[in-house]
């Protein structure tokens, strides 16, 4: 795509052209860790973006930032700004849920409701977020959602089973389609394949180039593979001598993965540590 970052700079924030996510001297605490320092990214709209590093780098922590999970655990915190088409997420007055309705999130363990069926997870976000009305037109919005995941004609006859029946792949695929109904314009994802096989895994990353056809991505993935596969973006991050996570460089997948400015990520694409 046209639309990848330029590493303009050491983190590569392209000044220019059109974002719908931008960071601005990002930090994440817990408590008085600072595990996050001062990222600054630029994300292109229907674009996929992964977040690589080896573990303990603050990938997880920074892309649950994104949609303001992070606050959610005890002590945490943000500073910084996170703009989404030019607003602040974090910014007076704004309201978390509704950040999230308009930037989901898949997390790496498939995590289906087990007490609903494959057709009341799908709009399980619609009845939180008081999205929905009559029961015929929430059927239909489910089948959307399970086309648009690629996951209908394989479920298509267990709608009132439970989520928790089916295959490990098809709860992931499940859980995006929980994602999709409420409509966001961002859909993060958190190691989304770890936990499956490698059927499983070519499912998941040619649903997210369609996907992209409609909504951006961020997907944080340890596998270099994967993310070479299926990114129009890479962002580099490892921990700095105080521990905290930093960006090291973003920019175009084609260039980090040929061509990096950084030392640092060259080795670890290399394989020489992490």
């Amino acid at each position: 795509m046209d639309t990848c970052p330029q590493t303009e700079n050491a983190q590569g924030q392209n000044p220019n052209g059109n974002h719908i996510l931008i960071t601005k001297n990002l930090n994440a605490y817990y408590g008085s860790f600072l595990a996050v320092r001062d990222v600054n990214m630029a994300i292109a709209p229907n674009s996929i973006t992964a977040i690589i590093g080896p573990s303990g780098c603050g990938k997880s922590t920074l892309i649950r930032c994104f949609n303001r999970m992070h606050e959610v655990a005890h002590g945490a915190r943000v500073t910084g700004q996170l703009l989404l088409d030019g607003e602040d997420i974090y910014g007076t007055g704004i309201d978390p849920v509704s950040v999230r309705t308009r930037i989901g999130m898949v997390f790496q363990k498939p995590n289906p409701f087990p007490t609903m069926s494959v057709i009341d997870n799908v709009v399980a976000g619609l009845k939180l977020s008081r999205i929905w009305s009559r029961r015929r037109k929430m059927e239909e919005i489910a089948e959307r959602c399970l086309r648009q995941a690629a996951l209908w004609d394989e479920v298509k006859d267990k709608l009132k089973q439970s989520g928790t029946s089916l295959s490990g792949g098809q709860q992931q695929r499940l859980c995006i389609a929980r994602a999709l109904a409420v409509k966001p314009e961002v859909i993060l994802m958190d190691e989304p394949c770890s936990a499956l096989d490698p059927i499983a895994t070519l499912k998941i990353e040619d649903l997210m180039h369609t996907l992209a056809k409609d909504f951006t991505i961020v997907i944080v993935t340890h596998n270099m593979q994967q993310a070479g596969r299926v990114s129009d973006a890479t962002a580099f991050m490892m921990m700095g001598d105080d521990r905290a996570g930093q960006l090291v460089e973003y920019g175009a997948t084609k260039q980090i993965f040929t061509n990096p400015k950084d030392k640092r990520t060259e080795d670890y694409i290399s394989g020489l540590f992490g």
